[in-house]
């Protein structure tokens, strides 16, 4: 029980640090590319325009994190509340405060949420306004101060240390060992959290220093994860070879890493192909000295190219990917042909990413003579799974012939909808969000069977 509870507790985390950065994950974006473009080292060196660089990691992308995080727990008041207490932080310390916003940014929302939570109801007519403005005013003044003088400089202590640790790590050539954590954590859905909530600040840390950072690099990489499906093409077999085509192409073009995860499920001894495939694709970024110039989101073999740096970085980039696809591809193939005790049954695999998420798939309530008018399928980011669970149910919905909009959203972003879909381990969430809605369970959001037993009951 304290095993599961430990995971449990690390995936909300890992949840809570990555849902602050996936959304703003288009200005981590955007700052990529303008360090990319007009750095001296740059594809097109522009000393003018180059000065965006600076303000917009210091200053623009904490913010917006912290922004992200009030957000989180306090909501449209705890967004501004979060916002001025970064800039406690941001302020107080000379390095990007990325792990500062982090905190401060839900610290701002949860005092925000507390003071409303404790006048609600009290505030006479009339002096509603007056109230909210000056108690978002006084708060945020109160936490801006405490993020300058305590968390600011403890959260630079720690990243100085951190920063410390990780240079040992290179310096030691161990960095590529760091798979041996990554790769299990990601078959975990732990990718998001990893990546978001890890990598992306510490590269954009070492990307503001340098130009670039190796660390864009270690879990984005889409080559330990096609190796297994293409080793799945070529020695696999039923139902899972024959999915592996269309799952290898939504994976490497579409950067949608989780659709390999059952695969490597139904074998679980692929562990060590896929971690195989990620030091090896480290290993060749270090020795190469390959690095991107920002975080490539989703992970697909476009985005990796778009954030290459100058020069030979994108024939390195696409080397990285080869070597570990290659690595990962020669290691699958040997555990898949001779491993005649496991059969490549893609829905049992599905059980067990089911278990893994603390989740049951349920039954689709009959919903007939219900008007029906939107289905949202939501997840933590709204991007990735979400996005391709809503695809497949509106080609369902359309071939059905009913007047139905199906989108994908984040969580936090539910607004509307008549019909809510998500993994049962975020439906509490969703209720919470949109309580007037239908809450609907599902284990994996490629699960046509659900989707069918759906459109049935809707029509």
């Amino acid at each position: 029980m304290p095993a599961i509870n430990l995971k449990v507790g690390v995936q909300s985390m890992g949840r809570f640090l990555s849902g602050m950065v996936m959304p703003n994950i288009g200005a981590f974006i955007a700052w990529g590319l303008i360090t990319a473009l007009f750095i001296p080292t740059g594809w097109l060196p522009n000393a003018s325009l180059a000065e965006l660089v600076g303000p917009m990691i210091k200053y623009l992308l904490p913010l917006l994190i912290g922004y992200t995080g009030g957000k989180m727990v306090g909501g449209e008041r705890g967004a501004v509340a979060g916002a001025i207490t970064t800039m406690g932080v941001i302020v107080g310390t000379e390095i990007p405060m990325f792990m500062g916003a982090m905190i401060a940014g839900p610290l701002g929302g949860i005092a925000i949420a507390k003071f409303d939570n404790m006048v609600h109801g009290k505030i006479k007519p009339g002096f509603e306004m007056l109230v909210n403005n000056f108690s978002l005013g006084i708060i945020g003044m109160i936490t801006a101060l405490l993020a300058y003088v305590v968390v600011g400089p403890i959260v630079s202590v720690v990243t100085t240390a951190l920063g410390d640790g990780v240079a040992w790590i290179v310096e030691q050539s161990l960095l590529p060992l760091v798979s041996i954590i990554v790769e299990p954590a990601k078959i975990l859905f732990l990718n998001n959290a990893i990546n978001h909530g890890v990598f992306t600040p510490l590269g954009a840390e070492q990307s503001a220093e340098i130009g670039s950072s190796i660390y864009y690099l270690i879990e984005t990489n889409p080559g330990p994860g096609l190796g297994i499906l293409l080793a799945y093409m070529f020695m696999g077999k039923g139902a899972a070879q024959k999915s592996a085509y269309g799952a290898s192409i939504i994976h490497f073009f579409g950067g949608i890493h989780e659709i390999y995860f059952p695969y490597i499920l139904m074998k679980p001894r692929l562990i060590i192909a896929v971690i195989a495939g990620g030091m090896a694709g480290v290993a060749f970024n270090m020795v190469t000295g390959n690095a991107l110039v920002g975080p490539p989101s989703p992970g697909s073999v476009f985005a990796l190219v778009l954030m290459s740096t100058s020069g030979m970085g994108i024939l390195l980039t696409l080397g990285s990917i080869a070597v570990a696809t290659t690595t990962s591809f020669i290691v699958a193939s040997i555990i898949i042909r001779n491993d005649a005790s496991e059969t490549d049954d893609l829905a049992a695999a599905s059980a067990l990413v089911d278990a893994n998420k603390a989740e049951s798939k349920g039954q689709v309530p009959v919903m007939a003579n219900t008007v029906v008018k939107s289905i949202v399928v939501a997840c933590d980011a709204g991007m990735g799974s979400s996005a391709m669970g809503a695809t497949v149910l509106r080609g369902k919905i359309e071939k059905a012939g009913l007047n139905i909009n199906v989108t994908n959203a984040a969580i936090n972003d539910l607004t509307d909808a008549d019909i809510v879909i998500t993994q049962q381990e975020l439906s509490a969430r969703a209720k919470l969000k949109l309580p007037s809605a239908r809450h609907l369970s599902i284990g994996n959001f490629m699960d046509t069977k659900f989707y069918d037993d759906l459109v049935d009951s809707l029509s």
